[in-house]
């Protein structure tokens, strides 16, 4: 037999190797998946071993986590979300209330009426802090001086849907206990929280203090209800 020229024997050889390195390529790891790492369509993250995806997804209103099993470990809303609730409701303005004044709770003394501010809007809104209020006789004319802000009186946000209401305290002692000079007013004033515009309510709680000894009149911040 003719021997074969070295040329001839080294194509040779690099046919034959080129064709193993295409079998092995064909075959992969051997154990179903494949040899090199696959980004999975809506993970952060190429798949691990076995296809398992290694981020949970998210969503603009949900924040997913996950625990080392794979399974969702927690779930919460976003701050994305929270903020847009926040948003929803401002604060409630004057021309949105209904202002009125409830039933005396009379005690040692002190007469206790609940201002009372009832959201009448169609969309939900706030209210925080005291309000603002002054007695008027039938011209208008204010009576006695601004009511003072409880001492202690921790402001909150009180949260008003349409129809909801907040009360806060108007607190004075009578004038026939007192010896304070004594007015009847005929309306009282009421002005919702950092609003400018006032609400006129016709007062029927009789006489209140003026002037002279213990004519001071109180508020404290407003709180979920009416305070009934």
């Amino acid at each position: 037999m003719a021997n074969k020229s070295p040329s001839v024997h080294r194509t040779a050889l690099l046919a034959g190797t080129a064709a193993l390195l295409g079998l092995l390529t064909a075959c992969g790891s051997g154990d179903g998946t494949a040899s090199s790492p696959t980004t999975l369509s809506g993970t952060a993250a190429p798949a691990t071993d076995g296809g398992t995806s290694a981020a949970a997804t998210a969503t603009d209103s949900v924040t997913q986590s996950t625990g080392p099993s794979g399974e969702a470990a927690s779930a919460k809303p976003s701050k994305t979300a929270s903020s847009a609730v926040a948003a929803a409701s401002g604060r409630c303005h004057t021309s949105e209330l209904k202002a009125t004044v409830g039933r005396n709770d009379p005690g040692a003394g002190q007469e206790n009426f609940p201002i009372v501010l009832t959201n009448t809007s169609s969309r939900t809104c706030t209210v925080r802090g005291f309000p603002g209020a002054a007695f008027v006789d039938a011209s208008g004319k204010q009576l006695g001086p601004d009511p003072k802000r409880e001492s202690g009186s921790a402001p909150t946000t009180v949260t008003l849907a349409p129809g909801r209401s907040a009360w806060a305290g108007l607190t004075f002692s009578n004038p026939e206990v007192s010896g304070a000079n004594p007015a009847t007013p005929a309306a009282l004033l009421v002005t919702p929280p950092d609003e400018r515009a006032s609400l006129k309510v016709t007062w029927t709680g009789g006489q209140v203090p003026v002037s002279g000894n213990s004519s001071s009149v109180f508020l404290t911040v407003f709180n979920p209800g009416t305070g009934a």
